[in-house]
Protein backbone atom coordinates (compact mmCIF):
# COMPACT_ATOMS: atom_id res chain seq x y z
CA UNK A 1 0.00 0.00 0.00
CA UNK A 2 2.88 1.93 0.88
CA UNK A 3 4.39 2.04 -3.12
CA UNK A 4 0.83 2.31 -4.77
CA UNK A 5 0.21 5.64 -2.76
CA UNK A 6 3.44 6.81 -3.40
CA UNK A 7 4.15 5.56 -7.27
CA UNK A 8 0.53 6.80 -8.69
CA UNK A 9 1.22 10.57 -8.05
CA UNK A 10 4.62 10.07 -9.79
CA UNK A 11 5.44 10.26 -13.37
CA UNK A 12 9.35 10.45 -14.42
CA UNK A 13 11.76 8.72 -16.81
CA UNK A 14 13.85 7.12 -15.43
CA UNK A 15 10.97 5.87 -12.22
CA UNK A 16 9.11 2.02 -13.13
CA UNK A 17 6.04 2.90 -13.91
CA UNK A 18 3.10 1.02 -11.67
CA UNK A 19 0.72 -0.49 -13.96
CA UNK A 20 -1.89 -1.59 -11.08
CA UNK A 21 -2.56 -4.14 -8.32
CA UNK A 22 -5.25 -6.47 -6.98
CA UNK A 23 -7.75 -5.82 -4.58
CA UNK A 24 -8.29 -6.31 -1.09
CA UNK A 25 -10.95 -9.47 -2.08
CA UNK A 26 -8.38 -10.81 -4.05
CA UNK A 27 -6.60 -14.40 -2.71
CA UNK A 28 -3.24 -12.78 -3.38
CA UNK A 29 -2.21 -9.09 -2.80
CA UNK A 30 0.12 -8.29 -6.31
CA UNK A 31 1.50 -4.77 -7.67
CA UNK A 32 1.88 -4.96 -11.48
CA UNK A 33 4.60 -2.81 -12.74
CA UNK A 34 6.22 -2.44 -16.35
CA UNK A 35 8.52 -4.52 -17.43
CA UNK A 36 12.05 -4.12 -17.56
CA UNK A 37 13.93 -6.47 -19.44
CA UNK A 38 17.82 -5.87 -18.91
CA UNK A 39 18.54 -6.42 -15.21
CA UNK A 40 19.78 -4.59 -12.62
CA UNK A 41 22.78 -2.30 -12.57
CA UNK A 42 24.34 -4.85 -9.97
CA UNK A 43 24.02 -7.59 -12.72
CA UNK A 44 25.95 -5.74 -15.12
CA UNK A 45 28.76 -4.66 -12.53
CA UNK A 46 28.83 -7.87 -10.35
CA UNK A 47 26.71 -10.75 -11.72
CA UNK A 48 27.01 -12.95 -15.03
CA UNK A 49 26.16 -10.01 -17.28
CA UNK A 50 29.36 -8.22 -15.76
CA UNK A 51 31.26 -11.40 -17.16
CA UNK A 52 29.25 -11.37 -20.65
CA UNK A 53 29.93 -7.33 -21.19
CA UNK A 54 30.47 -5.01 -18.67
CA UNK A 55 29.52 -1.97 -19.05
CA UNK A 56 31.65 0.98 -20.86
CA UNK A 57 32.11 4.01 -18.97
CA UNK A 58 29.80 6.45 -21.34
CA UNK A 59 27.06 4.15 -20.24
CA UNK A 60 28.09 4.03 -16.25
CA UNK A 61 27.73 8.40 -16.73
CA UNK A 62 24.57 7.92 -18.44
CA UNK A 63 23.40 5.66 -15.61
CA UNK A 64 24.80 7.99 -12.71
CA UNK A 65 23.26 11.13 -14.30
CA UNK A 66 19.68 9.49 -14.88
CA UNK A 67 19.62 7.71 -11.44
CA UNK A 68 20.68 10.96 -10.05
CA UNK A 69 17.72 12.80 -11.85
CA UNK A 70 15.22 10.07 -10.51
CA UNK A 71 16.15 10.79 -6.69
CA UNK A 72 16.21 14.88 -7.45
CA UNK A 73 12.74 14.48 -8.74
CA UNK A 74 11.74 12.32 -5.75
CA UNK A 75 12.94 14.67 -3.05
CA UNK A 76 11.21 17.65 -4.82
CA UNK A 77 8.67 15.72 -4.28
CA UNK A 78 9.30 15.19 -0.49
CA UNK A 79 9.77 11.67 -1.11
CA UNK A 80 12.90 10.07 0.30
CA UNK A 81 13.53 6.29 -1.76
CA UNK A 82 15.38 4.82 1.63
CA UNK A 83 17.08 1.95 -0.20
CA UNK A 84 19.17 3.39 -3.19
CA UNK A 85 21.67 0.43 -4.33
CA UNK A 86 22.60 -1.12 -7.59
CA UNK A 87 19.71 -3.91 -7.25
CA UNK A 88 17.52 -1.31 -6.93
CA UNK A 89 17.96 0.75 -10.46
CA UNK A 90 16.95 -1.40 -13.53
CA UNK A 91 18.09 -0.97 -16.86
CA UNK A 92 15.69 -1.69 -20.16
CA UNK A 93 17.09 -2.95 -23.16
CA UNK A 94 18.57 0.64 -24.38
CA UNK A 95 20.74 0.56 -20.64
CA UNK A 96 18.33 3.65 -19.90
CA UNK A 97 17.23 3.64 -16.09
CA UNK A 98 14.20 3.11 -13.84
CA UNK A 99 14.35 3.07 -10.33
CA UNK A 100 12.61 0.67 -8.23
CA UNK A 101 11.32 -0.94 -5.12
CA UNK A 102 9.65 1.50 -2.70
CA UNK A 103 8.88 -0.85 -0.20
CA UNK A 104 11.03 1.75 2.16
CA UNK A 105 10.12 4.66 0.76
CA UNK A 106 8.46 7.75 2.88
CA UNK A 107 6.46 10.42 1.82
CA UNK A 108 7.60 13.60 4.38
CA UNK A 109 5.51 15.55 5.76
CA UNK A 110 5.30 18.94 4.92
CA UNK A 111 7.71 21.84 6.83
CA UNK A 112 10.16 19.15 8.64
CA UNK A 113 13.82 18.54 8.57
CA UNK A 114 13.72 15.22 9.52
CA UNK A 115 11.42 11.95 10.20
CA UNK A 116 12.48 10.23 13.21
CA UNK A 117 12.12 6.34 12.48
CA UNK A 118 14.08 3.28 13.00
CA UNK A 119 16.95 3.14 10.26
CA UNK A 120 16.06 0.61 7.41
CA UNK A 121 18.15 0.08 4.23
CA UNK A 122 20.89 -2.46 3.41
CA UNK A 123 23.78 -2.75 5.01
CA UNK A 124 26.82 -0.91 2.89
CA UNK A 125 24.39 1.98 2.08
CA UNK A 126 22.66 3.11 5.20
CA UNK A 127 23.52 6.37 5.99
CA UNK A 128 25.53 6.19 9.28
CA UNK A 129 24.02 9.66 10.99
CA UNK A 130 20.48 8.04 10.23
CA UNK A 131 21.76 4.83 11.77
CA UNK A 132 23.13 6.59 14.90
CA UNK A 133 20.38 9.46 14.83
CA UNK A 134 17.23 7.90 13.82
CA UNK A 135 16.46 11.01 11.31
CA UNK A 136 15.69 10.11 8.04
CA UNK A 137 16.64 13.13 5.84
CA UNK A 138 16.80 13.37 1.83
CA UNK A 139 20.63 13.15 2.58
CA UNK A 140 20.35 9.69 3.89
CA UNK A 141 19.45 8.79 0.27
CA UNK A 142 22.73 11.45 -1.16
CA UNK A 143 24.66 9.21 1.10
CA UNK A 144 23.18 6.15 -0.53
CA UNK A 145 23.86 7.38 -4.27
CA UNK A 146 27.65 8.05 -3.44
CA UNK A 147 28.08 4.64 -2.69
CA UNK A 148 26.40 3.96 -5.95
CA UNK A 149 28.88 6.13 -7.59
CA UNK A 150 31.70 4.28 -6.74
CA UNK A 151 30.28 0.74 -7.24
CA UNK A 152 29.87 2.45 -10.94
CA UNK A 153 33.78 4.10 -11.28
CA UNK A 154 35.19 0.99 -9.18
CA UNK A 155 33.10 -2.28 -10.19
CA UNK A 156 33.54 -3.48 -6.84
CA UNK A 157 30.36 -4.30 -4.59
CA UNK A 158 29.50 -2.33 -1.87
CA UNK A 159 30.16 -5.11 0.59
CA UNK A 160 33.19 -7.54 0.51
CA UNK A 161 33.77 -9.47 3.56
CA UNK A 162 36.72 -10.47 1.77
CA UNK A 163 38.52 -7.52 1.85
CA UNK A 164 40.70 -6.09 4.91
CA UNK A 165 38.10 -5.73 7.69
CA UNK A 166 38.61 -2.04 7.58
CA UNK A 167 37.51 -2.22 4.06
CA UNK A 168 34.82 -4.44 3.90
CA UNK A 169 32.83 -1.75 3.22
CA UNK A 170 33.28 -0.19 -0.15
CA UNK A 171 32.65 3.25 1.40
CA UNK A 172 35.72 2.85 3.89
CA UNK A 173 37.91 1.87 1.22
CA UNK A 174 37.03 4.43 -1.79
CA UNK A 175 36.98 7.44 1.10
CA UNK A 176 40.59 5.95 1.94
CA UNK A 177 41.87 5.83 -1.60
CA UNK A 178 40.38 9.02 -2.58
CA UNK A 179 42.04 10.75 0.27
CA UNK A 180 45.59 9.72 -0.49
CA UNK A 181 44.86 10.82 -4.21
CA UNK A 182 45.59 6.70 -4.80
CA UNK A 183 42.60 6.76 -7.82
CA UNK A 184 44.14 3.88 -9.70
CA UNK A 185 43.78 1.61 -6.88
CA UNK A 186 39.91 2.46 -6.56
CA UNK A 187 38.72 3.09 -10.52
CA UNK A 188 38.15 0.28 -12.45
CA UNK A 189 41.13 0.04 -15.14
CA UNK A 190 38.85 -1.34 -17.46
CA UNK A 191 37.03 1.82 -18.15
CA UNK A 192 40.31 2.90 -19.75
CA UNK A 193 41.27 5.11 -16.70
CA UNK A 194 45.02 6.11 -17.16
CA UNK A 195 44.66 5.43 -20.66
CA UNK A 196 42.09 7.74 -21.84
CA UNK A 197 42.14 11.22 -20.95
CA UNK A 198 38.65 11.86 -20.75
CA UNK A 199 38.17 9.02 -19.14
CA UNK A 200 40.12 9.88 -15.97
CA UNK A 201 38.92 13.52 -15.84
CA UNK A 202 35.60 12.04 -15.89
CA UNK A 203 35.95 9.06 -13.61
CA UNK A 204 38.61 10.83 -10.87
CA UNK A 205 35.59 13.93 -10.78
CA UNK A 206 32.71 11.53 -10.21
CA UNK A 207 35.07 9.68 -7.41
CA UNK A 208 35.47 13.50 -5.89
CA UNK A 209 31.93 14.09 -5.95
CA UNK A 210 30.99 10.77 -4.35
CA UNK A 211 33.38 11.25 -1.82
CA UNK A 212 31.25 14.68 -0.33
CA UNK A 213 28.22 12.78 -0.74
CA UNK A 214 29.85 10.19 1.57
CA UNK A 215 30.62 13.17 4.42
CA UNK A 216 29.21 11.45 7.77
CA UNK A 217 27.66 14.70 8.60
CA UNK A 218 24.52 15.06 6.17
CA UNK A 219 25.19 19.06 6.33
CA UNK A 220 28.07 18.53 4.66
CA UNK A 221 26.61 16.42 1.78
CA UNK A 222 25.31 18.15 -1.51
CA UNK A 223 21.24 17.94 -2.58
CA UNK A 224 20.21 15.98 -5.20
CA UNK A 225 19.95 18.40 -7.15
CA UNK A 226 23.52 19.52 -6.82
CA UNK A 227 24.95 16.22 -7.64
CA UNK A 228 22.89 16.17 -10.49
CA UNK A 229 24.43 19.33 -11.93
CA UNK A 230 28.14 18.44 -11.13
CA UNK A 231 27.67 14.79 -12.90
CA UNK A 232 25.85 16.70 -16.31
CA UNK A 233 28.95 19.14 -15.94
CA UNK A 234 31.27 16.37 -15.57
CA UNK A 235 29.83 14.77 -18.70
CA UNK A 236 29.84 17.96 -20.54
CA UNK A 237 33.58 18.66 -19.72
CA UNK A 238 32.95 21.66 -18.36
CA UNK A 239 35.78 23.20 -16.30
CA UNK A 240 35.49 23.35 -12.86
CA UNK A 241 37.12 25.44 -10.01
CA UNK A 242 39.28 23.51 -7.54
CA UNK A 243 39.38 24.11 -3.92
CA UNK A 244 42.83 22.99 -2.11
CA UNK A 245 41.03 21.23 1.37
CA UNK A 246 43.73 19.84 3.88
CA UNK A 247 43.09 15.60 4.88
CA UNK A 248 44.10 14.26 7.72
CA UNK A 249 46.80 11.85 6.01
CA UNK A 250 46.92 14.23 2.57
CA UNK A 251 46.36 17.16 0.94
CA UNK A 252 44.66 16.97 -2.25
CA UNK A 253 42.42 19.13 -4.80
CA UNK A 254 38.66 18.74 -4.74
CA UNK A 255 37.13 19.68 -7.52
CA UNK A 256 33.68 21.30 -6.74
CA UNK A 257 31.97 24.25 -8.02
CA UNK A 258 32.59 27.12 -5.62
CA UNK A 259 29.07 29.16 -4.73
CA UNK A 260 29.25 33.09 -4.84
CA UNK A 261 27.16 32.98 -1.30
CA UNK A 262 28.91 34.74 0.98
CA UNK A 263 28.60 31.39 3.59
CA UNK A 264 30.04 29.22 1.13
CA UNK A 265 33.18 28.32 3.49
CA UNK A 266 30.40 26.68 5.30
CA UNK A 267 30.00 24.14 2.50
CA UNK A 268 33.74 22.90 3.35
CA UNK A 269 34.34 19.28 3.34
CA UNK A 270 35.51 18.79 6.87
CA UNK A 271 37.62 15.15 5.59
CA UNK A 272 39.68 15.31 8.99
CA UNK A 273 36.74 13.89 10.74
CA UNK A 274 37.07 10.07 11.28
CA UNK A 275 35.18 8.47 8.87
CA UNK A 276 32.25 5.98 9.44
CA UNK A 277 30.29 3.88 7.03
CA UNK A 278 27.00 2.11 7.50
CA UNK A 279 27.27 -1.66 8.45
CA UNK A 280 28.40 -4.84 6.95
CA UNK A 281 25.42 -6.43 8.73
CA UNK A 282 21.97 -6.49 10.46
CA UNK A 283 23.78 -6.89 13.66
CA UNK A 284 26.86 -4.45 13.46
CA UNK A 285 27.26 -1.18 16.01
CA UNK A 286 29.46 2.00 15.17
CA UNK A 287 31.89 2.86 17.97
CA UNK A 288 31.10 6.18 18.52
CA UNK A 289 31.29 9.62 21.63
CA UNK A 290 27.77 8.80 22.09
CA UNK A 291 26.31 5.67 22.96
CA UNK A 292 24.09 3.92 19.66
CA UNK A 293 21.68 1.90 20.15
CA UNK A 294 22.09 -1.51 17.67
CA UNK A 295 18.51 -1.71 15.35
CA UNK A 296 17.47 -4.23 12.53
CA UNK A 297 18.22 -3.22 9.00
CA UNK A 298 16.64 -4.63 6.52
Amino acid sequence: MNEIKILTCLRHPNLVSLYGCTSRRSRELLLVYEYIPNGTVADHLHGEKAKESPLAWPVRMNIAIETASALAYLHKKDIIHRDVKTNNILLDNNFCVKVADFGLSRLFPNDVTHVSTAPQGTPGYVDPEYHQCYQLTDKSDVYSFGVFLIELISSMPAVDITRHRHEINLANLAVNRIQRCAFDELIDSSLGYNSDGEVTRMTTSVAELALRCLQLEKDLRPSMEEVLDTLKDIQAGEDCKFEKIEGANSTFNMQRKIPSSPESDDAMLLKNKRFQSSPVAVTDVWASSGSTTASSIG
